[in-house]
C-alpha cells in the first residue's frame, strides 16, 4: 500500500509527533502522584533522559510508545507496508539504543522500569499500571513491567 500523504505532508506529521509530555506520560504521573510519589521529569544527565526519574529510590521510568519502541506482541507496534526497509532499520536501531541505555542506568545503580503506551491507554490501565510501578518502586524489585504486552 502506497503512503497517501505527499513526502511534505509526512514530515509535516511525523514532526509534529511529541516527545514528551504525551498522555500516555501523563496519564501515568497522575497516578504515581495520587499515590504519593514525587519524581523529576526528563531526568537530564542521566542516559536516554528517563521520562520519570525517583531520586529516592534510585529507579527511573520510561514510558514507551508501542509502535516506535517496538512493544513484543501488541497491536500498536506495526511495521508500515510502504518504505519498509526504512522502519525496519529505523526500529532496530530504537530497540538497540534502548537497551543500551538500560545497560547503562543499571551499571550506574539505577532500577529501571518500563511503562508501554498500551498500558496507559485508559484511565483503569493507567491506574492498574501505576499501581504495579509504585509496588515495584517501594519494594525496591528490579524487574521490567509487563514486557509482552497489555
Amino acid at each position: 500500500m502506497t503512503d497517501f500523504l505527499s513526502p511534505k505532508e509526512r514530515s509535516e506529521r511525523m514532526a509534529r509527533i511529541k516527545g514528551s509530555n504525551t498522555r500516555p506520560e501523563i496519564a501515568l504521573r497522575k497516578v504515581l502522584h495520587s499515590l504519593g510519589f514525587r519524581y523529576r521529569l526528563d531526568g537530564a544527565g542521566l542516559p536516554g533522559k528517563p521520562d520519570l526519574v525517583f531520586p529516592r529510590y534510585k529507579a527511573v521510568v520510561f514510558v514507551h510508545g508501542c509502535f516506535w519502541h517496538r512493544h513484543v506482541n501488541c497491536n500498536i507496534a506495526t511495521t508500515p507496508k510502504s518504505n519498509t526497509a526504512f522502519w525496519v532499520e529505523k526500529f532496530e536501531k530504537n530497540v538497540a539504543r534502548d537497551n543500551r541505555v538500560i545497560g547503562l542506568l543499571k551499571t550506574a545503580g539505577w532500577r529501571v522500569f518500563v511503562a508501554w503506551e498500551c498500558q496507559l491507554g485508559s484511565a483503569k490501565k493507567a491506574r492498574s499500571t501505576g499501581e504495579r510501578l509504585a509496588e515495584s518502586i517501594r519494594e525496591r524489585k528490579e524487574e521490567f513491567l509487563d514486557q509482552s504486552g497489555g
